[in-house]
């Protein structure tokens, strides 16, 4: 269970994150959120609050894949280069990536670089 103090630090951090970054047609936002055992990822333009493009740990076209993996990083990196390639199919190239608070580091951290690979630019 996560402890109150903890929660709100972690929202806290969220706010802040959001007061200076958000989506628009040309570089919408690409968030993630993780949890303990899945992670996701959507494109969202903030302008009309419409997600573009979504991908997660979740999604169908993913499951053959995701076997593979060896590790949570590697689970990460595969959804975000999933995000990556359903968004450069709908003609987006550029991205805000909105960390929602977490750390870049570890799973936050190789999703993003998944989605690098991928071809996305931000």
């Amino acid at each position: 269970m996560i402890t109150s103090n903890k929660r709100e630090r972690w929202l806290r951090k969220k706010i802040s994150i959001r007061k200076k970054i958000s989506g628009t047609p040309e570089r919408p936002r690409l968030t993630i959120y993780r949890s303990g055992r899945h992670i996701y990822a959507q494109i969202i333009d903030d302008t009309t609050g419409r997600t573009l493009v979504s991908a997660s740990t979740l999604s169908k076209d993913l499951r053959e894949e995701l076997q593979k993996a060896t590790s949570p990083k590697d689970v990460a990196k595969m959804v975000g280069l999933f995000a990556a390639k359903k968004a450069l199919e709908k003609n987006i190239q550029t991205v805000v990536y909105d960390r929602n608070g977490y750390l870049y580091h570890g799973r936050v951290k190789a999703l993003a670089d998944g989605a690098r690979e991928g071809g996305l630019k931000f």
